[in-house]
């Protein structure tokens, strides 16, 4: 049984209604009250969010976090503190950072990209979900001692397969599983070129953005459309990954790389495209395969080599999933957070 620190927390999210942040935002929260942790929760208007931590034991005050001319949530914000009087007040990202008014409490921000520091200048201490996020702060002139890696976790994933005929799917093929939103960052161009080479796989697709109609196209261009699946956004990823033979990032740009541990979590070889963080998570050859950024003829290469060597897939499954439960289960990025809370606030 752990036993939550002696430290009051409020935390404040005004992130968008969907997002890699905003989702652990959520999971945290949640973990937060079944280790027992005395905390007040806000968030930006939302209702399906504020029903999901409502269903977690999370009830949560929402407020506009608008623009500079936003005077309401800066208000209610001071009510709140004054009424829960927190030790310690962490804030998620830019807009709940910048709107978070002085008071007696410690004013911890929690990034996981690589913001402007303008928005921060009231904090006392920075958290980065890695290790690079904590190098670019200290670069950018925050200092070291109050900056602080500590690591997200994803849920254990044990699910029933989703059903390949449920779209369309062969029994036998090779199945890809790629996650994220439509967007140039992700790279599935990328991807959808190296399936060009990667005979007989299909790949599905879960999310959604403004590239989808582009990356349809491309589908189309590389010949390649009848093998590919666009999901649509999911939440359920557990299904996805049981039904997934390979879990692929092919990320141009990917501070943490959330889905490589879930992929681990779940039991998949992931090959993933060496940007800032599948290569600080991944030890390439042992926990996954990584292809060089923008590379789609290296990128087919490392999915030919995983789907064709059963005993590499299976070493690769064995040493992501030791990794996941060694450094990234709820249990240990809680307790992570509960010694950082009485560290700086006890």
């Amino acid at each position: 049984m752990m036993t939550p620190p002696k430290v009051r927390v409020l935390q404040a999210m005004a992130g968008a209604a969907k997002g890699g942040a905003e989702a652990f935002f959520e999971r945290l929260a949640g973990a937060f009250e079944r280790a027992g942790l005395d905390q007040a929760v806000v968030i930006r208007d939302d209702a399906e969010r504020a029903a999901r931590l409502r269903d977690a034991g999370v009830p949560p005050m929402e407020l506009p976090f608008g623009g500079r001319l936003d005077l309401l949530t800066t208000a209610n914000l001071k009510v709140l503190i004054r009424t829960f009087k927190p030790d310690l007040v962490l804030t998620w990202m830019n807009r709940a950072s910048r709107m978070c008014p002085k008071g007696d409490f410690v004013h911890v921000a929690r990034l996981g990209g690589y913001y402007d520091l303008k928005y921060y200048r009231n904090c006392d201490h920075l958290v980065g979900n890695t290790k690079d996020i904590i190098d670019y702060l200290v670069r950018e002139g925050w200092p070291a001692e109050r900056a602080h890696y500590l690591p997200n976790f994803v849920d254990d994933l044990d699910a029933e397969p989703e059903p390949r005929a449920a779209h369309g799917t062969p029994e036998g093929a090779p199945l890809l599983v790629a996650m994220g939103r439509l967007h140039k960052n992700k790279a599935f161009d990328v991807l959808i070129e190296a399936l060009q080479d990667v005979p007989d796989a299909w790949l599905w697709l879960a999310g959604e953005g403004p590239l989808r109609d582009v990356l349809e196209e491309t589908a189309r261009q590389c010949g390649v459309a009848d093998r590919v699946v666009f999901l649509g956004w999911r939440t359920d990823v557990g299904p996805l990954l049981a039904a997934a033979d390979v879990l692929v990032v092919p990320s141009r740009h990917e501070p943490l790389g959330n889905v490589v541990i879930e992929g681990w979590s779940a039991r998949r070889p992931v090959v993933a495209a060496a940007s800032q963080g599948p290569t600080q998570l991944i030890r390439d050859g042992e926990t996954g395969l990584l292809a060089p950024v923008d590379d789609a003829d290296a990128m087919a290469t490392a999915l030919n080599r995983v789907i064709g060597d059963k005993a590499l897939g299976e070493a690769l499954v064995s040493a992501g999933r030791d990794a996941f439960e060694a450094d990234f289960t709820e249990r240990a990025v809680v307790r992570r957070y509960f010694d950082f809370f009485e560290q700086v606030a006890g």
